[in-house]
């Protein structure tokens, strides 16, 4: 098997690769969130079929912050719901992808996210059906640090652990960077964990680049209680001047930086000379 470590530098390969053709998208949280998507989805930790996208007894995982979705569509593509090609058409007429995730006309979707604030209360009626249902299939959901400024956040935080829904983990991308600013510069969110403590949940803090410490939160099972996983990241992660800069929420590299980008993804000249091709 390939080293995961490979497979989420080649997530990001992907995720430049589909902004290049788009002409733009939100790179900065998808490079932020790629190594957790890369463990979830080729690590042994989501149970899925991508040949049965529909299975009843999948786990799935929903991307509560859609407009990281390029991260999700490479790591679908790479998992073989769809081939490659497709993603090269993100925001062009008549393309199933866009800005951010649709269900239905994207397989693997599980949510149509972006409007920020939902996905948790989205997850949380999954994994409570399931647990009517007498089903052991884990249900994932992964959460912006500044999504978690949306008040519906917080009626959802307080009702999972009511619940009971050990089958819930809860990813919170903590990268610390909103659209515009600094989180701490617009809203307070510490103490952040203890937050979450208190409302009854089980809160592991993980580095979010660290894939031993990922797989391992992702595979906690708390009797009773629903998991919540602060992974402390780096927005802009595996791009040098990207790293911790809030310009990179929404922008395209000039000429200079895209050279850097190409050396610190390890881009071959085969791949580089693809790229200045114009497509079709």
């Amino acid at each position: 098997m390939e080293d995961i470590q490979q497979i989420a530098k080649d997530i990001r390969k992907k995720i430049y690769k589909i902004a290049h053709y788009a002409g733009g998208g939100h790179m900065g949280a998808a490079f932020s969130i790629a190594d957790i998507v890369s463990v979830l989805y080729f690590d042994n930790v989501l149970k899925y079929d991508a040949k049965k996208p529909n299975w009843i007894d999948r786990d799935k995982f929903i991307l509560s912050k859609g407009h990281a979705c390029y991260a999700l569509y490479a790591a679908l593509a790479r998992a073989g719901y769809f081939p490659e090609e497709e993603l090269w058409h993100v925001g062009e007429p008549g393309s199933k992808f866009g800005g951010h995730p649709k269900i239905n006309d994207i397989p693997g979707v599980e949510a149509s996210t972006g409007a920020l604030g939902h996905g948790l209360s989205f997850a949380i009626g999954i994994a409570y059906a399931n647990k009517a249902d007498k089903k052991r299939s884990h249900t994932y959901v992964m959460l912006g640090d500044g999504e978690c400024q949306e008040g519906s956040i917080w009626e959802g935080a307080l009702s999972a652990p009511t619940l009971e829904l050990e089958y819930l983990t809860v990813i919170v991308d903590y990268n610390k960077l909103q659209a515009m600013d600094n989180l701490e510069n617009i809203v307070q969110m510490r103490p952040f964990a203890d937050k979450w403590r208190a409302f009854g949940w089980n809160v592991i803090e993980i580095d979010g680049h660290n894939y031993k410490e990922i797989k391992e939160a992702l595979l906690v099972r708390c009797e009773k209680k629903p998991t919540l996983v602060i992974a402390n990241t780096i927005k802009g992660k595996g791009v040098s001047f990207m790293e911790n800069v809030p310009i990179w929420h929404y922008r395209m590299p000039n000429e200079r930086e895209l050279e850097i980008l190409f050396h610190d993804l390890e881009f071959t000249e085969e791949e580089k000379q693809r790229l200045c091709v114009a497509k079709e």
